[in-house]
């Protein structure tokens, strides 16, 4: 008789639902029955609950991690004539978020250990035009950050992560949105804390950075009916709060599963094929579970003949995108980034898996 395959899902969202299926379902209820859906108190106490976890005195919740990383950048200064250095194997929203402002995306290149913005590129890359390093901590991985304030700082820059993957994730024991100036993280459904659509929020010990962020969000408006400034639509829901503050309490032990699985795979692949490493001094938290491979469209279809789902983050360099053509760099400009799109798979890694799993994956890869 053929043995039966067990399946090894990409993310299991309702794995991670069941459990708090009851609490979600009160919170909704109340905003549905309060029918307070928009800058509620549901939004004001998840701001509060996410500042305290990130370490901070200010979260400023938004409508995504794109509008998160625009009105952080925007908050501080950043417009027409200036520069923002960044990196190219990201999401394009990295960049989105530094076009609307009017500013010019400055592409370095990434370590090759690591897969993370290289202090040495950012150095070359800094001119007088330079106002703000937008570092990514790329799949929950933070990135080199005392390196990058001491660059920004000697040329008067600013500091914004790009932190849409690394909820809890420390570096020295400071957690993402500690590092910089301000961060940006995103909650879409698939991240570590995830709502039920899309939200973000901007966090930052800047008091007026966060009071201009909560006006811009809102189309300028500060005290009732008087707009300050050109602003947008860009709030967090109500109901994103109200799920978003029911899943907090739970990031860390979740966190704590992913790296304890993210330790088994290495364990299993060590040898065999290429892994970002991490960073000395850096707490993980495994967002995304990346290897390179020679051959990923071979690699995914024998694992999805093995049951197994994955996923590629990201096959082309942003710089390489249609849309950004404008940027005027080619194949070739950043050599590192362009290797390792072209090769990243990425492997299921979420808090309900066990090792029985990821011993399935690694057997199908091996």
């Amino acid at each position: 008789m053929e043995k039966m395959v067990r399946p090894v899902p990409f993310l299991d969202l309702r794995a991670q639902l069941a459990p708090l299926r009851s609490e979600i379902d009160a919170a909704i209820a109340s905003v549905i029955d309060r029918t307070a859906f928009i800058l509620s108190d549901h939004v004001t106490a998840f701001e509060q609950d996410f500042a305290a976890f990130c370490g901070a005195s200010h979260c400023v919740g938004v409508d995504s991690g794109t509008q998160a990383l625009h009105l952080a950048l925007r908050a501080l200064g950043v417009g027409p004539g200036d520069e923002v250095i960044t990196v190219p194997n990201t999401f394009i929203a990295t960049v989105e978020a530094i076009i609307y402002t009017g500013a010019t995306p400055v592409l370095v290149d990434v370590d090759p250990d690591t897969w993370l913005i290289d202090p040495r590129a950012v150095e070359r890359a800094l001119t007088p035009r330079t106002k703000a390093i937008l570092p990514v901590h790329l799949f929950g991985h933070p990135a080199p950050m005392d390196e990058i304030r001491a660059l920004a700082a000697g040329v008067g820059a600013v500091v914004v992560e790009d932190a849409c993957q690394a909820h809890g994730a420390r570096l020295r024991g400071q957690r993402c949105g500690k590092l910089g100036r301000a961060a940006g993280f995103s909650f879409y459904p698939g991240k570590n804390l995830g709502g039920f659509g899309d939200g973000g929020a901007i966090v930052t010990d800047d008091a007026e950075l966060a009071a201009l962020a909560r006006s811009l969000r809102h189309h300028g408006q500060g005290a009732k009916n008087i707009h300050d400034h050109v602003g947008y639509t860009g709030r967090l829901d109500s109901l994103q709060a109200a799920v978003l503050r029911v899943k907090l309490p739970h990031l860390d032990r979740w966190n704590g599963a992913r790296r304890r699985l993210a330790a088994h795979y290495r364990r299993r692949l060590a040898g065999s094929f290429r892994m970002p490493r991490v960073l000395d001094g850096a707490e993980a938290v495994h967002h995304l579970f990346p290897i390179h491979v020679a051959d990923p469209d071979q690699t995914v279809s024998r694992l999805q003949a093995a049951g197994v789902s994955c996923g590629r983050h990201y096959p082309i360099a942003v710089h390489l995108q249609p849309a950004l053509a404008c940027l005027g760099r080619g194949g070739g400009s950043f050599p590192v980034a362009e290797e390792l799109c072209a090769g990243i798979i990425s492997l299921p890694i979420y808090a309900e898996m066990d090792e029985e799993m990821v011993d399935a994956v690694c057997s199908a890869l091996l």
